[in-house]
């Protein structure tokens, strides 16, 4: 990439991020290219969809989790670890408004860009969920899959009731309390 593009990139990037903390994933294409201080076709070169740019900007985070999930799976604990790990899901996905919404629909939709995170994230939650298991304080029905719709249905939850800084824990919680073996 030429160094006026890159430039460009990490602009878009940088202002997206505001925009989608400002007003959520939905924030204008139009507002985040002008704040750039871009067009908004040199937007649409770099990220072709809604969902690529709302990806771009997941990156840092999906580095994180995945890092923090290769930490945890070395825990002597692996259920306090699974727990710890499902918490910086909802942190993560709670970042931006509208972020857990795009994240469980892309979690049905794999041609979505934001699907491309999942697969890396199940990988990483599977190995926790595995430990879990088989240390015998999971259920064997439990799927990550499922745990990840409801860590997103959290991070939705708690997006609907800002005032309420400890639903996101009790959410989890009583989630944890329906897996336990």
């Amino acid at each position: 990439m030429r160094a006026d593009a890159r430039r460009n990139h990490e602009r878009l990037l940088t202002e997206a991020r505001a925009a989608f903390a400002e007003h959520g994933t939905d924030a204008s294409l139009e507002d985040v290219a002008r704040r750039a201080g871009v067009g908004i076709g040199t937007l649409y070169r770099h990220f072709p969809t809604r969902d690529a740019l709302v990806n771009a900007v997941f990156q840092e985070a999906l580095a994180a989790l995945l890092q923090r999930g290769r930490e945890l799976a070395a825990a002597e604990e692996p259920c306090p670890a699974l727990v710890e790990w499902l918490r910086a899901l909802i942190t993560h996905a709670a970042e931006y408004r509208g972020f857990a919404r795009a994240l469980m629909s892309a979690s049905r939709d794999e041609s979505s860009a934001l699907a491309q995170c999942n697969v890396p994230l199940r990988a990483a939650g599977e190995i926790l969920l595995g430990r879990a298991r088989e240390a015998g304080t999971v259920r064997t029905d439990v799927s990550i899959g499922d745990l990840m719709q409801l860590t997103h249905a959290i991070a939705l939850a708690a997006e609907q009731n800002p005032d309420d800084e400890e639903l996101p824990d009790r959410l989890l919680a009583l989630t944890l309390r329906g897996m336990k073996s």
